[in-house]
């Protein structure tokens, strides 16, 4: 409770010693004291003699400045009732915006508490279901449900030479990171033409991509932005177009490379949508080649794309591990 200073009262003088009340009250009554019975009689003044007022009740000069507590350390004043408090010259609102940056873990990150992330992965899930091409309840809901999958990816990660070298270089598929007209002038079948015509062909960019804000982990926070990122690429590995059924085949490729539970779901309630026969050539054909190559290949977050532009895709399939897609019409 701040403290807030009193006027001081000067101190109350001496009383008068029975000798000096005597003259007192000869002088206010106009004759002599009577030896020891001056200390009980009420000295009255004459009639119309103002009446004197003490001085320790006289009242107290007003103060300029505030007078410091004896117990406070010296040069700090008291402060009153309805003075704001202030720690080391900030304001009472400097305060409260740095309790709530010290949370941050990294730009953008908003921290959530366990029952939080559960109403959020339950709002996005039934979000991403009504409407699939909900990218931000998707996003959403990869994050709040990758508490598992995303350190098992950084895990495998960091036991790698290149996902290794990824987590400690941070690279980024971005526009500002890509050279467009350098992967256009690539020759037709190497990653980076192909690439640059899947985003052409189905008119998507990488900067759609939201950048995560629910992780409470600045590494892992990278893994799942990195598995955004190449989303694409494994559309351009795969063959796969961005339709529904594109996207269910690739969400079947990544649940088994990720374990993340979006992936899962995705995959899983993913077909409702389609068509019968559509449903049929994804039952027999897409999904068990999905499955085949989401096991034999090795962890996709390992690969440095952005050094492998110029490879070819029949190559870079052969080196991770995926098999020819089935010659089916998507």
């Amino acid at each position: 409770m701040p403290y807030c200073p009193l006027r001081p009262v000067p101190p109350c003088p001496a009383l008068p010693g029975p000798a000096e009340r005597g003259h007192v009250a000869a002088a206010a009554g106009g004759g002599s004291a009577a030896p020891g019975g001056s200390r009980f009689r009420r000295q009255v003044p004459p009639r119309g003699q103002p009446r004197a007022v003490p001085a320790p009740f006289l009242r107290a000069p007003e103060l300029s400045a505030p007078v410091p507590h004896p117990l406070l350390p010296a040069g700090r004043a008291g402060l009153s009732r309805t003075e704001p408090r202030a720690r080391d010259g900030r304001g009472r609102e400097e305060e409260e915006e740095g309790e709530e940056g010290c949370y941050q873990l990294y730009p953008g990150h908003i921290p959530t508490s366990p029952l939080q992330k559960a109403l959020l992965a339950a709002g996005s899930a039934l979000m991403a279901l009504c409407d699939p091409y909900r990218h931000d309840m998707v996003a959403v809901l990869g994050e709040t449900t990758g508490c598992l999958a995303l350190p098992n990816l950084r895990n495998k990660m960091k036991h790698h030479p290149e996902g290794y070298r990824i987590l400690q270089e941070r690279p980024r598929i971005r526009l500002s990171t890509l050279d467009m007209t350098r992967l256009r002038g690539l020759p037709d079948g190497s990653l980076g033409r192909e690439y640059v015509r899947f985003l052409e062909d189905n008119k998507v960019s990488p900067d759609t991509r939201m950048p995560p804000k629910f992780v409470d982990d600045e590494e892992l926070a990278y893994v799942i932005q990195r598995y955004r990122e190449v989303h694409d690429l494994m559309h351009t590995l795969l063959g796969m177009p961005t339709n529904m059924l594109g996207e269910v085949v690739v969400k079947w490729f990544e649940a088994i490379q990720t374990g993340l539970p979006m992936c899962v779901l995705g995959a899983a309630f993913g077909p409702v949508r389609l068509s019968t026969r559509k449903l049929q050539v994804l039952a027999t054909e897409l999904v068990p080649w999905a499955i085949r190559s989401g096991r034999n290949a090795s962890c996709i977050l390992n690969v440095y794309y952005e050094q492998r532009w110029e490879q070819p895709v029949e190559s870079l399939r052969e080196e991770i591990g995926i098999f020819p897609p089935p010659a089916v019409r998507v």
